[in-house]
């Protein structure tokens, strides 16, 4: 079955390597993803607590998941979801109302 997912939203827990620009390289390059931002929410010894904002037209949860396990980090939660062409273009409705 195709994805409709257009956005996700993840709080992810990684180690301190692979840095959150080569996380980020890593999931930019799966099928269906066009965008991918990573903010470091907290920091201790040994892992970095993480916001994982993934944009594209057919987001695969299940390599997106898979390809975070293999940097040895896990996803905590899904915060937020959106599929199909209305939530799609709602949101990208409002950022444009933002930027004008």
């Amino acid at each position: 079955m195709a994805s409709n997912i257009g956005t996700l939203l993840l709080d992810v827990l990684k180690p301190h390597d692979p840095s959150i620009i080569e996380l980020a390289q890593r999931l930019a390059a799966l099928d269906g993803i066009e965008g991918v931002d990573i903010s470091v929410v907290e920091v201790d010894a040994r892992t970095e607590s993480t916001m994982v904002s993934l944009v594209g037209t057919a987001i695969d949860f299940d390599a997106v998941r898979a390809e975070i396990e293999e940097t040895g980090a896990t996803v905590h939660s899904i915060d937020r979801v959106s599929a199909g062409v209305g939530p799609m273009l709602a949101a990208a409705q409002s950022e444009s109302d933002d930027e004008g």
